[in-house]
């Protein structure tokens, strides 16, 4: 099956008091470009994260943001630290000795100074909070990678098109180019007649003449490669995966071709096939770039 490399999911999770939101896109790139906008508190999961997008992603330029929440009241610890208490008390001793003051202190006073108490954020169980994290990836990558096989089933389709319409375009150069031979041969022929009035024509300088002609314009082995490399290219839309960067290059050696054509062309209805030929394989290109 055929990816597109722009694609959009989203899932959200629930347990508990705990809820995570996960949503995934991406537009084409050349490789893959993971970004990850997460809550610090997850930051130690980045690295299982992104193991787990290459699961479902390997091509394109990746977005994933998520949201964390927890409605619970486990989430700030109130911490004592008696050595820090105990160190405040024995300068103050200190004091009280060396200048003879009394020592006031009492436990309220205490706990005002700095670091002797402490609020921070209670450990939680990383083992939980991975197992919904990776639920919401998991079912926003799925939605994510369904997006994109939508989006290329369309490409797909329209690609088979583009090309159905080069084979002919390919047809009608291979229907015109004997002609080009046969005319340039009458028209040489008729103004050497004219030039020499009735004196005999020489016919094998003639054949030279229209052999070497006909060597300068044929386009047999360019229209031979070019219906390989088109039905090439629609067996690999057909086989599926990740085919962008094969597409790529056969769409570089049907543009090759078609110049070839193009600067043999010594006919009005051939250039104009050649030049309609070139803007099909353009657009092809053009498609090919938003495939995984």
């Amino acid at each position: 099956m055929i990816k597109s490399m722009t694609g959009f999911g989203r899932c959200e999770v629930s347990e508990g008091e705990r809820k995570i939101t996960v949503e995934v896109k991406s537009v084409n790139h050349r490789y893959l470009d993971v970004a990850i906008k997460m809550p610090k508190k997850l930051n130690l999961f980045e690295t299982a994260i992104r193991a787990l997008l290459k699961e479902y992603i390997s091509r394109g330029k990746t977005d994933i943001f998520i949201t964390y929440e927890d409605t619970g009241q486990k989430g700030a610890a109130l911490a004592y630290n008696a050595s820090i208490a105990a160190q405040y008390m024995q300068y103050f001793a200190q004091m009280e000795q060396e200048f003879g003051i009394r020592n006031d202190i009492c436990v309220s006073d205490l706990a005002r100074f700095p670091d002797v108490l402490t609020i921070g954020e209670q450990q939680e169980d990383e083992e939980e909070i991975w197992h919904l994290l990776e639920r919401a990836l998991r079912g926003a990558c799925e939605r994510f990678v369904e997006s994109r096989e939508r989006e290329g089933d369309a490409l797909k389709a329209d690609l088979i098109g583009k090309l159905d319409e080069m084979l002919v375009l390919v047809a009608q150069i291979e229907e015109r180019s004997p002609g080009i031979v046969q005319e340039y041969r009458q028209k040489l022929e008729t103004k050497v007649r004219e030039l020499l009035d009735d004196t005999q024509l020489d016919e094998s300088r003639l054949l030279t003449e229209v052999t070497l002609f006909a060597d300068k314009v044929c386009v047999d082995e360019e229209i031979v490669r070019l219906k390989s490399h088109i039905e090439a290219m629609k067996a690999v839309l057909e086989a599926g995966g990740e085919v962008g960067r094969r597409l790529d290059f056969i769409a570089q050696e049907m543009n090759r071709e078609a110049n070839t054509t193009l600067s043999k062309a010594n006919d009005l209805t051939l250039s104009d096939c050649a030049i309609d030929l070139k803007t099909g394989i353009e657009k092809v290109r053009e498609q090919i770039q938003n495939i995984e």
